[in-house]
């Protein structure tokens, strides 16, 4: 015969069949939260010849003065011929971070084979890799640091107005008027230096950059946007997207670059790169300091480099 619900033995509050969390079930495998790739070393030649104890990395720039010219016999006045040159100097700095643990912190992750300690080591590394990404495009205007997107001298090339209400964004343009703004950035930079710089990369910000890889052509094509590009421009032969490059140009507005990726135009600067130190001992914490020594991104020669804005 069964018992009625009110002859059922009531449990307090702390009473239970099942103790709190005894039937959760966790998983070994950690889900962490995910960051967006740093692309400044894979865009960007790296260049660690700089020493460690490098302040500043100097480089010259020669060039050759006077032309030779048609002579008779037995001249005595031929034309002289010189060289000229040109210093540049850009700023090193240190870039840091810092993790630390006490030792019972270190007990209890042992014990919840958390492994906390190599995980705060992930994270200071993560954090000078940011902060090099950071200004390896932005650079620093107050430590003279340099970078890809704030020199002074690449080449600007204005994008026509020619959307729809005389607008530059590519959401107002046909496809052939973006295929026309792309061919503009790039053929720039070879029509300003007479061929002597080509470009060989262009970047876009991302929403740009899927935007293009998505939309056919035309109507009745089955070739998108960025495919035909690449097919028929001579001299591109990589586009890639960075986040960097959204709302950086004027206005703020989005910007496009295109730019010979190779180490004699462009380098990243990286004398020493990242390093943790001795631990230190600070009461009941242990302190480990990290560093790395950074230059920025130099470019050799400027008018390697164009960009246009409002896109």
């Amino acid at each position: 015969m069964n018992k009625s619900f009110e002859q059922l033995p009531h449990l307090d509050a702390d009473e239970s069949a099942f103790f709190q969390r005894e039937l959760e079930f966790i998983k070994s495998r950690t889900f962490d939260v995910k960051y967006a790739e740093l692309k400044a070393r894979r865009l960007f030649p790296l260049n660690p010849e700089a020493d460690p104890g490098a302040t500043e990395i100097t480089y010259y720039q020669y060039d050759q003065a006077g032309m030779a010219k048609i002579i008779a016999n037995y001249a005595d006045d031929l034309p002289r011929v010189d060289i000229k040159g040109k210093k540049f100097t850009s700023s090193v700095k240190e870039l840091g971070a810092a993790y630390g643990y006490t030792i019972k912190e270190i007990r209890s992750s042992k014990m919840a084979n958390k492994k906390i300690d190599q995980r705060r080591a992930n994270a200071a590394r993560r954090a000078i890799a940011q902060a090099e990404n950071k200004y390896a495009f932005a650079g620093d205007a107050g430590t003279g640091l340099p970078g890809f997107l704030s020199n002074p001298n690449i080449s600007s090339v204005t994008i026509p107005a020619d959307g729809t209400g005389s607008s530059k964004l590519w959401s107002t343009k046909t496809p052939a008027q973006i295929i026309r703004d792309l061919n503009l950035v790039a053929n720039t930079i070879v029509s300003n230096t007479k061929g002597v710089e080509v470009p060989d990369t262009l970047l876009l910000p991302v929403d740009k950059y899927t935007y293009i890889a998505s939309t056919p052509r035309s109507d009745n094509s089955d070739t998108t946007i960025l495919k035909y590009f690449l097919m028929n421009n001579p001299f591109i032969k990589n586009v890639d997207w960075v986040n960097e490059l959204t709302g950086a140009g004027a206005g703020p507005s989005d910007r496009m670059m295109a730019y010979r990726r190779d180490p004699d135009a462009l380098t990243l600067e990286v004398p020493s790169d990242f390093e943790q130190l001795d631990v230190e001992k600070r009461n009941l914490e242990f302190i480990i300091d990290c560093i790395e020594s950074f230059g920025g991104v130099i470019i050799y020669y400027p008018m390697s480099v164009a960009y246009g804005d409002g896109i």
